[in-house]
């Protein structure tokens, strides 16, 4: 998803992380609030952010922290998931998020190419009208962050079912053809009853820039968008989710957007604006940056970017 446009628009055992892993954290960085932001991820503080509350940066701590990908996930570099993951496991297993509901939206579509007009027509999303959808951005090589965020949503599927929820995605596959609007894809979460909602997605801003950042919902309360219920549990499910994928994916917060804090506040995003469920963006990396796209291309990196995303969905429906 390019920033500056339109709205492009199984998990291991979980080891403890509190004390000493904060401490050693924010001794790395003098002056830095690293340890509070690992604290906020593994649920120190969730649930205390107020509607604007970004928190402090969170410098690369120079190691993954994820343990080693399945062998069928690492095997091939631009791999698929494995048939495991193909969305026809049945859906809420026992297991500790038995009962729990996640949506999971894989931004853009491959097919929004052939389907310009449709995707360009205008939908309210509450503060104004935007376009129904865009084709996302792609690597200079031509790997599309449809596809992308596809595979990843697959594995955090997996995941996530691994531990006992229910788990729907806004599309899959060639289903629908296009789309669906930013506004449809909402409302699957809101149908949903969703305990937690992320929508995936990568950026394209220029070589150089590079990192991940999670977008949280800012106040909006205009025609249909009223987000004062869900800003607060969505600052708390973005701190968990912003943490985890430093933590298991060793990619650091954007260089070019949230100060370093892999947080940035957003008001004109109706996937966003629309949700009445806790839910936040992530973009996982810039696929037009060399260094970010060697990663977004690899099967064992989005592997260890569905482990720390479902790591962070995890904690935050633990504690809630």
């Amino acid at each position: 998803m390019s920033y500056l446009g339109p709205e492009f628009d199984p998990p291991q055992s979980r080891r403890s992380r509190r004390g000493p892993l904060t401490v050693a954290l924010a001794a790395l960085v003098p002056g830095a609030l690293l340890g509070w932001v690992v604290y906020e991820a593994v649920g120190g503080g969730a649930g205390k952010g107020g509607a604007d509350r970004t928190a402090p940066a969170a410098p690369v701590s120079g190691a993954s922290g994820a343990p080693s990908s399945p062998a069928a996930h690492a095997a091939s570099p631009t791999g698929s998931p494995s048939a495991s993951d193909d969305g026809k496991r049945p859906s809420g297993a026992a297991g500790p998020l038995k009962g729990k509901v996640v949506v999971i939206d894989p931004g853009h579509n491959p097919g929004n190419f052939q389907h310009t007009a449709e995707i360009n027509r205008k939908v309210n999303i509450g503060t104004n009208w935007k376009e129904c959808d865009t084709t996302g951005t792609s690597t200079n090589g031509g790997y599309t962050e449809a596809r992308f965020t596809l595979d990843v949503a697959h594995r955090l599927r997996a995941l996530l079912e691994q531990q006992g929820a229910t788990v729907k995605l806004t599309r899959d596959g060639g289903s629908p053809a296009w789309g669906p609007c930013v506004d449809q894809r909402a409302r699957v979460g809101n149908e949903a009853h969703a305990d937690a909602a992320i929508s995936i997605h990568a950026d394209g801003a220029a070589e150089g820039d590079r990192g991940f950042h999670v977008i949280l919902p800012g106040p909006v309360h205009a025609g249909a968008a009223d987000t004062r219920n869900i800003v607060g549990p969505s600052h708390a499910l973005g701190v968990r989710v912003a943490g985890n994928f430093l933590r298991d994916t060793g990619e650091p917060p954007s260089n070019y957007l949230g100060k370093g804090t892999g947080l940035v506040t957003r008001t004109d995003l109706g996937g966003l604006n629309l949700s009445t469920v806790p839910k936040v963006f992530i973009e996982c990396g810039n696929m037009r940056d060399s260094k970010d796209a060697a990663l977004l291309t690899s099967g064992a990196w989005r592997q260890k970017a569905a482990q720390g995303i479902s790591e962070g969905i995890v904690s935050f429906l633990r504690e809630s």
